[in-house]
Order: C-alpha cells, then structure tokens, then sequence
C-alpha cells in the first residue's frame, strides 16, 4: 500500500532521505530565488490585470503544494509571462478589470485549471501534450513574448493603451502617444536598459573583479530588486507619483487569504475552454522545463504525477487568492543554478515570499508601474526565438508553415486564437505525416541478407518480385494510401508476380488497416499476383490472427526477407482467382 502512496505523494519518497547538506544547498537557493521572485510575481500579477498582491499570492501555496506532489527536484512553481497573458486575455471577456468580479474570475479561471489537470493526471493522461509540436510550441511562446513586450509599452510611455492583437495594440499605442508622461518613460528606459545590462555583463564584470561565483550570481539575479529598490526612492524622494507617474500604491500587508471562486453556470462555461487551452500550455511548458533540468543530474519525472502536482498548485491559488500558476523557465533555472536538490527549495521560497508579503509590502508603495513593466519586458524577450522560422525552412517547410501560422495568427488574431490554432495544427501536423507513411521499395544487397532501398543503394532486384518496407504503423489514416501505392505499383510493372510487404517497422494495425490489407489481398489474387508479408512482429502477427486475413492471404508469412526473397525469386505465377 505504501507504494502507490508514494507514487501519488513523492515528498513520502524524497523526504526520507533529507540531509543537512541538501537543506543547506535548498536553502541558499530559496533565498536566491525569492529575491528574483519578489518583482517578478508583482510584474506578472500587472500583465493579467490583478493588484500586485497576487502575484505573491500566487506564489506561496501553490509552490508548497507541488512541492508535496511534484516529482521535479528544480522545477519552480508560480505566475509566468505567458499564462498571466492567457490569464488577463480570458477574464478580460467576462469581467472588467478592477472589478471584484474581475477578481472572481481569476480564482475560478485557477480551479478549473486545476480540476482538468488533476483529471488528467489521475487518468494518466499526460501523453496528450505530445500531440503539441515543439515548433508550434516555439512559434506560440514566440508570438506571446512579442505581445507581451507590447503590452507593456504603454506603462513605459505613461500612457493608456489596450488591445490584445498586435495590430489593435499599436494602434492604441499611436493614439495615445499625444498623452506621453516623459517623466515615466525616462525611469522605464533607465530600468529596461540597466536589467538588460545586468543580464548580460555584471556577472562577467563582477567575476573580473574578482567575487566569488555564488555572489556574483547572486548580484546578478538581484538585479531587478536593485532596479525596484532605486526607482521607487525616486519617485518618493521626488514626488514623482504628483508629476503623473503611476505607482503600485497600498498593497495588503497579509498572507495569502482564504478565498473561493466563483460557481456561476455561466462564469465557469464562459471559462472552461481558456481554463483548458492554459493547462494545455502550463503543462508542455512546464515538462519540458523539468525533464530538462531533470536530465542533467540523471534524474526522472512523471509527466503524469506532474499533472497532479500542477493540478494541486493551480487549485492552491484558486483558494488563496491567486491565479493560474505552471513551472517557469527562468525561475526554474535559477532554482537549479542556485544549487536546489529537492522540492524543499521551494517550500523555503514560499516562506520567504510570505515574510515578504508581511513585512515588504508597503515599501513597494512607491514603485512605479514603469519598472514592473521593464522587469516583464527584459523577462519575455528571452523567450522570443525568430530563429526558428529559419530552422525549420530548411529543415522542413511542414514544420515552418505550422510556426509561421501559429505566430502569424498569435499576433493577429489573439492568443486564445493561436493557443487553439496551435493544437489545430499540431493534431494536423500529425495527421497529414502519418497519412503519408514512408514506404520505400527494396533490393538485396549483394553478398548479404540485407535489404535497402532501391533508390539509395545499389541493390539487386526480381523483376517478378517488389518489396515494399513500411516504414510507419498502420491505421485509419494511412491504411488507403498504402492500398493506392500497391496498387499503382503493380500496375506500372506488368512482369510482377509476387508482392512481399516487409512489416519490420510496423507496430500497429488497426481494423480499418486491415480491411486495407484485404482488400489489397482480394485485388492482388485477382490479378493473379501474389501477395506476402515479411517480418511481422509479434504482437502484430498476433492480433492478424484473429481475423481470418492469414487464412485467407493469397502468398505466405516469411520469418525474415532473404527467406522471402530465396523463396519468390523467379517463382512460378499464382493461380488467379476464377
């Protein structure tokens, strides 16, 4: 019974074997991690459109709950760039932001999120987020990082601007760019600049200089709180805030409160679908964070137990004020360079942030919007990769015409529209190279018993004979082009007698493929022609056999190829059908 307990909670299975080293090493980076978090959260919190203390909200009992259920040692848990997009995008449509209902909304977005993933992960449904293409993944975090930076902009100019496509938001940012705060954007130019620097040159700087690693990453990932702790002395120290500089203003100096979404027919199905499209997306980003951070130390996740465990950290933020959470990337990472060696490491960065929400938060009065948006803007133009447009031109014009869609319809139509245009796509993606299964004829090459295609090797053929190697599995999809390709190629030779269908590589035969194959049987035994099979697996021939195909192939079942090929080589003609 212990087993599936520890399964379903891996903090039974970790925590036996806690060190004082490995809390030493989580403690060190929690501190890291929280001093990074404590901007970022309020940053984020700005981009969906809720007040500052949700982002800190969202940060607390969501990272404690996953680290009970999470199977990742590094993965760090909390509002992100691209869900707190998806978030304001969603709730923007049912409710008006600043409203309570706005609020409620939020919570609700949260619990449905995190009731569909915990289904998911229950019924062990974690395969699904490979129906999602990595190049269309790319091409959406893409898009959504240009739209964010844009979003943004108008917290940089200290203007009023709106909008949730690209075009919609730089023809409000046109029409409002009379009303400019110079004030505002001078402190936002200074921040993005400065973050921007530290990013890229003050750990090189301070390691010249001579400080220890540790520090210097520390000081480094500390950059926006520098950024945060200046702007806001100058905007209290020069009364900014009257010369039309916007600030946070009063943040409660709570914990987390109790909280409930709302339950209303038409809240929740105004909302499932987005609650759905923002799973969908947490969760691929979120595993593919943790396998990677998981695979430099030799360790393994469950993509399954994942989706428990993001499951458990959104229902978390729907109770205590927040909003949807998933892993980030770059706080995941700074987890993992920090030195993390367990989940602990984020139980210990949810402490630090509750002491921040007691004891920080009215320091933050001051802190204008500018520098929170400089912070999002510095963090999401990292993930904007154009490059991949190039890469998969000349890799593959499938792939590249799926990145191109996804981020063109990202951009132009919304990111709800491009969240589901890139599932759509992805499912087609799919269909359309599945339906078109490599299947290359083959010859013997000589003085072996192996046996390669003909178009690339020099191999030696039967005029008499053709040997097809299906390269794929076969289903309803791509049963009938196979049906079609055997058909034209007997067709085209007039000499064949026999033909050998090399199952090397299938592992699947569904019903409708197998109709396929008998109606080939029946067209072949007409003509006169021969058909074969080679090198069936195991459970393949298996499942043949419970229908009556074997019994009623017009040809045999070889063991391997040569047998075949020994066999039907300048074989008489088989009797055609009456």
């Amino acid at each position: 019974m212990i087993d599936p307990i520890r399964r379903y909670v891996p903090i039974l299975d970790w925590g036996r074997t806690y060190s004082k080293r490995a809390l030493s090493n989580d403690l060190i980076a929690a501190v890291i991690v929280t001093i990074m978090l404590i901007p970022q959260s309020l940053a984020y919190a700005l981009l969906a459109g809720l007040p500052p203390e949700a982002g800190i909200y969202a940060s607390i009992v969501p990272i404690m709950l996953y680290a009970i259920f999470g199977t990742s040692r590094a993965l760090a848990v909390g509002p992100v760039a691209v869900v707190s997009l998806l978030t304001a995008t969603a709730i923007g449509q049912v409710a008006e932001q600043g409203t309570a209902g706005y609020a409620v909304a939020a919570l609700t977005l949260a619990f449905l999120s995190g009731g569909f993933l915990l289904l998911m992960g229950v019924l062990r449904l974690g395969f699904l987020a490979n129906f999602l293409s990595h190049p269309v993944i790319a091409g959406f975090i893409t898009a959504s990082g240009i739209l964010i930076a844009t979003s943004q902009l108008k917290h940089i100019l200290g203007i009023s601007a709106g909008g949730h496509t690209l075009p919609e938001m730089l023809g409000s940012l046109l029409e409002h760019l009379p009303g400019i705060n110079w004030t505002t954007v001078l402190i936002g130019v200074a921040a993005t600049g400065f973050l921007f620097w530290t990013r890229k040159h003050l750990k090189p700087l301070l390691k010249r200089l001579g400080t220890p690693a540790l520090l210097a990453d520390v000081l480094t990932k500390a950059g926006p709180v520098a950024a945060v702790v200046a702007t806001t002395l100058a905007v209290w120290g020069f009364g900014l805030a009257d010369q039309g500089v916007k600030v946070v203003g009063t943040v409660p100096q709570s914990l987390p409160p109790l909280t409930l979404p709302g339950f209303s027919p038409d809240l929740l199905g105004a909302l499932l679908v987005p609650a759905i499209l923002i799973s969908i997306i947490g969760f691929v980003e979120s595993v593919s964070v943790a396998q990677t951070l998981a695979a430099k130390k030799r360790q393994r996740i469950d993509p399954d137990q994942e989706l428990i465990g993001l499951g458990a950290a959104n229902l978390g933020a729907a109770f205590t004020g927040g909003y949807p959470v998933t892993g980030g990337f770059s706080r995941s990472v700074v987890n993992y360079d920090a030195g993390a060696e367990t989940p602990a490491a984020g139980a210990f960065t949810a402490l630090g942030l509750a002491f921040a929400a007691v004891a920080l938060t009215p320091l933050v009065y001051y802190l204008p919007n500018a520098t929170l948006a400089a912070t999002i803007i510095v963090a999401v133009l990292s993930l904007v990769d154009l490059s991949i447009l190039k890469k998969t031109w000349g890799y593959s014009r499938a792939d590249f015409i799926a990145v191109a869609a996804t981020i063109l319809l990202t951009l132009g139509l919304g990111v709800e529209i491009g969240v589901a245009s890139g599932v759509g796509i992805s499912v087609l993606l799919h269909l359309y190279k599945t339906s078109r299964p490599h299947v290359a004829e083959v010859g013997l090459v000589p003085g072996t018993q192996h046996f390669r295609n003909i178009r690339r090797h020099s191999v030696e053929t039967d005029p008499s004979m053709v040997t097809l190697r299906v390269d794929e599995s076969l289903y309803f999809v791509n049963a009938r082009f196979l049906e079609d390709l055997v058909q034209k190629r007997v067709i085209d030779g007039c000499a064949i007698r026999n033909v050998v269908l090399m199952f090397s590589a299938v592992n699947e035969v569904d019903f409708s493929a197998l109709e396929s194959l008998e109606a080939i049987n029946h067209r072949l035994k007409d003509m006169g022609v021969g058909l074969h099979l080679s090198e069936v697996k195991g459970p393949v021939m298996d499942r043949l056999k419970r229908s009556h195909f074997i019994e009623d192939l017009n040809g045999c079942v070889f063991l391997s190829q040569f047998e075949a090929w020994e066999s039907l080589a300048a074989a008489p003609l088989p009797n055609a059908a009456e």
